[in-house]
């Protein structure tokens, strides 16, 4: 595998290591006392980001799998636009059809788990108090966990 894929994959685990701390530490009282956090503090939005922020080294890292680089500026819609070319093109569709068991779970998944997390970090990140977003923070978790585990079962299936 690609050094820079790699580096984007190391970029994508960290992001989700940090996404389910904050959530850890925005609830579990033992933490937040433990780090002199006042009970009543969340991070969700930074769950929410962190979690976005995997999403997107992961795309990059399978775009780059692919020689596919994205330069600046606006390297968050390139590689959204980019991603989706290749699930429209059905280049994506067959691998993920060994990897999941049903047609909903293929990659129009991962193309709206992208999208939506895109959408949801800029909303809940600037738009949102913080404390009303744990629901969104689990789903962004879990959305990022799903979206991680099936590129990077492509990637290590591809090498």
């Amino acid at each position: 595998m690609d050094s820079e894929v790699k580096l984007h994959l190391s970029r994508a685990e960290d992001e989700f290591l940090l996404a389910n701390q904050d959530l850890k530490i925005s609830t579990d009282a033992k933490t937040k006392e433990v780090l002199g956090i006042v009970k009543e503090k969340t991070f969700y939005y930074s769950v929410i980001s962190h979690a976005y922020y995997s999403i997107f080294h992961t795309a990059k890292a399978y775009l780059l799998s692919k020689d596919i680089k994205i330069e600046l500026p606006n390297e968050h819609q390139k590689t959204y636009n980019e991603f989706k070319k290749l699930i429209n093109s059905g280049r994506l569709n067959k691998q993920l059809l060994n990897i999941y068991e049903t047609e909903t779970t293929k990659a129009e998944a991962l193309l709206n788990i992208l999208f939506l997390e895109k959408k949801k970090r800029g909303l809940f990140t600037y738009n949102v108090k913080s404390e009303a977003n744990l629901p969104y923070a689990r789903e962004s978790i879990e959305n990022a966990r799903k979206f991680i585990s099936a590129i990077k079962l492509i990637l290590e299936n591809s090498s």
